[in-house]
């Protein structure tokens, strides 16, 4: 499976159980480069992307998403631990916040380290942030 998640400079997640931001454009562009895949997220995490889904867009919305995904399949993955699906993750896609927020919750995976390495990273302009960052890490 392929692992999506916003983490902010020091890889925070979460901060008192909510997200630590949101953005329309990051959104968009997730769901534009799904390219027709389906994508996998919780009940929390539709919240969000309710309001700006495209009709060819497949959502699966259930909350032990990350059991059910199958080799291929795009997860989005918001104050979950990673670590127990290790042996699933095929690529880890991070959008960083590229800010430093207050956070309780933290990227588990090091992928500073083998087998992660970097296979791609791309500056991009969000709405409410100025400049977001796209980093793809590959096992």
């Amino acid at each position: 499976m392929i692992i999506i998640q916003c983490v902010d400079n020091r890889n925070g997640t979460f901060f008192n159980r909510r997200r630590q931001s949101q953005d329309r454009l990051l959104r968009s562009r997730i769901l534009s480069e799904l390219h027709g895949r389906r994508l996998w997220m919780n009940a929390y995490s539709l919240r969000q992307f309710q309001t700006e889904l495209p009709l060819e867009v497949r959502l699966s919305v259930d909350e032990d998403f990350l059991t059910k995904a199958g080799i291929g399949e795009v997860c989005f993955v918001e104050g979950l631990p990673l670590l127990p699906w290790l042996d699933r993750i095929e690529q880890v896609i991070l959008y960083r916040w590229n800010r430093d927020y207050p956070a309780d919750t933290y990227l588990d995976l090091a992928l500073d380290a083998p087998p992660w390495s970097l296979a791609a990273r791309e500056d991009f302009p969000g709405f409410s942030h100025p400049m977001l960052t796209k980093e793809v890490y590959i096992p």
